[in-house]
């Protein structure tokens, strides 16, 4: 009877980060240790890198074939990061630093910011934040951003995060029920209540009299015909 295979121990996302972690730092001791058995680790190091780069983009093209495979390839934060490293991302540039940008929007929502992606142009990514706290919070949070978007995007020059533009001012409501006056129309001339009211007569000559006239309503040629009498001396 055939024996089953071995189950192969498989590592979750907080025990790689660890390893990548000490791996950076014995390669930086190789390379800083003379002599020849530290030059031949190196190449093998980097042998071994360019083989398993060369199987990582094979299986992607195969996935490539298959609507929907590569998602979840590119969602994984492990081959997410060896794709980048070996530049064999399926995503075009400005999608990963979209896909960047909303990966961080739930985090910076939770501490009062909002984030927004403005554009990507001659590698250059410019990114709207705004935060509420100023000073060194605000740049711990531009910080933030630029060291995810250089993760999911590590060929961009640069991250340039920016404050959003402020919005416009709006129109008071008291300004919506101006009604605009006509193109043309004769200039007229608001009497308030029990005010006198000076009506021209005849050239050169006004007659002045206490007509009570409703609030705002112009002074119109029936109240110049009013006036009349008073103009010529006649009874009141």
């Amino acid at each position: 009877m055939a024996e089953p295979p071995p189950v192969v121990s498989r590592l979750d996302d907080p025990a790689v980060e660890p390893r990548l972690a000490r791996l950076d730092a014995l390669l930086s001791q190789l390379e800083q240790t003379p002599g020849r058995t530290a030059e031949l680790a190196l190449e093998a190091v980097e042998l071994l890198t360019e083989v398993y780069g060369e199987a990582l983009a094979r299986v992607t093209d195969l996935a490539a074939g298959n609507p929907g495979a590569l998602d979840p390839l590119t969602g994984d934060e492990l081959l997410r990061h060896l794709l980048l490293l070996h530049r064999i991302h399926p995503d075009p540039l400005d999608r990963r630093v979209a896909r960047a940008v909303d990966d961080l929007r739930p985090q910076l929502r939770a501490q009062g910011a909002e984030i927004a992606l403005l554009g990507v142009e001659n590698e250059v990514a410019r990114i709207s934040l705004a935060a509420r706290s100023c000073g060194g919070g605000g740049a711990a949070l531009r910080d933030l951003v630029r060291q995810q978007v250089l993760t999911f995007a590590p060929e961009l020059s640069a991250v340039d995060v920016v404050a959003p533009a402020p919005v416009p001012a709006l129109i008071p409501v008291t300004t919506l029920w101006q009604r605009p006056e006509p193109p043309d129309a004769p200039a007229t001339a608001a009497v308030t209540p029990d005010a006198p009211a000076t009506v021209a007569v005849e050239p050169g000559v006004t007659a002045t009299s206490k007509v009570a006239v409703t609030g705002g309503v112009p002074a119109t040629g029936a109240v110049a015909r009013a006036a009349g009498p008073l103009a010529s001396g006649g009874p009141a």
